[in-house]
């Protein structure tokens, strides 16, 4: 007698409910308490390596951002990889000729840890422009592996996030908005240099606070406003609130550079001169850091 399978394969992911269990105090608490373990030299530049410097960083890294995004990552992986490639440069020094084939790599173990599905290698040596191999990509793979010691459970500003939503009290509906800002906000502190020294529940709460007062959204509660949102978020992850207010301000005027630089580079695209965008490339050229 044949038998039929009651089951079939999605194109997409099911995700799993949220357990409320992991939003409780204590898992915050122990969370601010390691956060410090996971994060990279602030002067590896200058300490470690010799040919790599700030903007090759932020080229590579906004490469991987094209990729994620090209993908359809989870908006985990992009800053976790990150966090892998800036922990692995704290520690080896890495030929400029190297640094994309090292973000690959983060960004290979990176999705492994946060998708149900992750890119594959072929996928990602596609995404260079096939100027890396697959057998270089897994031997950096285990090499990142190894400097790292195997500890990939980093913690990152997106991991906060939830925990800052759940106790602010704002309407549900406008918490989904809240988010999707917040989090395009960490990945974009992840592009910039400048962030590599604020600890990850710091830069979460600065963008989560940016956010709300950006979208104006208006709280449940009466006594609680755009002014002493900076002091309650402060509060709970134990810091300073002008030091939350400082790097509020750097995030702000981070993306307004950011908005600046993208009207400039659509007003100066040639009209009318589409290109088929082959999956081999994306928009970010990382040549010149190879060379």
């Amino acid at each position: 007698m044949e038998h039929q399978l009651l089951c079939s394969e999605a194109e997409t992911s099911k995700k799993a409910y949220q357990d409320p269990n992991l939003l409780s105090d204590n898992v915050l608490r122990t969370m601010l308490r390691t956060e410090e373990n996971y994060l990279p030299s602030t002067n590896y530049f200058k300490c470690v390596q010799n040919e790599i410097v700030p903007y090759m960083r932020r080229v590579v890294a906004t490469w991987i951002l094209e990729v994620c995004e090209e993908q359809k990552c989870e908006e985990d992986v992009f800053p976790l990889a990150i966090n892998y490639m800036d922990r692995f440069l704290s520690v080896e020094r890495t030929r400029k000729t190297r640094l994309q084939l090292l973000g690959a790599a983060c960004m290979f173990l990176a999705s492994k840890m946060k998708q149900t599905v992750p890119l594959t290698a072929e996928q990602l040596c596609t995404y260079t422009d096939n100027s890396i191999r697959l057998d270089e990509l897994l031997y950096m793979e285990l090499l990142v592996l190894n400097k790292l010691k195997w500890d990939l459970a980093s913690v990152t500003p997106h991991d906060f996030i939830e925990h800052f939503l759940f106790k602010l009290p704002i309407h549900q509906d406008a918490k989904h908005i809240i988010r999707k800002h917040a989090q395009t906000f960490v990945a974009l502190c992840a592009t910039d240099v400048k962030f590599i020294a604020h600890p990850p529940s710091m830069i979460a709460s600065s963008c989560v606070s940016a956010a709300v007062q950006g979208l104006h959204i208006k709280a449940l509660d009466e006594r609680f406003s755009f002014h002493n949102i900076t002091h309650y978020l402060a509060k709970i992850i134990h810091s300073d609130p002008d030091c939350l207010r400082a790097c509020q301000d750097q995030i702000e005027a981070l993306l307004e550079a950011s908005l600046r630089e993208a009207h400039h580079t659509v007003s100066t695209e040639t009209k009318g001169l589409e290109k088929e965008v082959d999956l081999s490339c994306t928009p970010t050229d990382v040549r010149d850091v190879n060379i």
